[in-house]
């Protein structure tokens, strides 16, 4: 079983893949498809995908029996120790830089209650 999601990709890509796959919700197709079909659907897919991204999800041998392909896609597949996980790059932290200076606490607390060193 071969699945292909599309994001953001043009109406003509959309209307190929319904040649060879179901589309069972906006920009997912499924189907069972041979590994001939599915390579060269899938350079297709790069070709015709513009700023739009892809992923494919597909059937192979082995342990976790599925694999993954990535075009254009934030997350990206990893294979770790025979296993491939997707990986999702960190959100960048939303915290602004820390004030420069000493703090309110550190000041009380060199100064005491007075405002003179201690």
């Amino acid at each position: 079983m071969t699945v292909i999601i599309l994001t953001a990709c043009p109406p003509g890509l959309r209307g190929h893949l319904t040649q060879w796959l179901i589309e069972i919700s906006a920009g997912v197709y499924v189907g069972h498809i041979s590994t001939r079909v599915r390579n060269r659907l899938w350079m297709r897919v790069v070709d015709m995908a513009g700023p739009g991204r892809a992923l494919m999800v597909f059937q192979v041998r082995g342990e976790q029996r599925l694999s993954f392909v990535a075009h254009d896609h934030h997350w990206v597949p990893v294979d770790v120790d025979g296993v491939v996980l997707m990986r999702r790059p960190a959100e960048p932290t939303k915290n602004p830089a820390l004030p420069s200076g000493w703090s309110k606490a550190s000041k009380r607390r060199r100064f005491g209650r007075r405002g003179r060193p201690a």
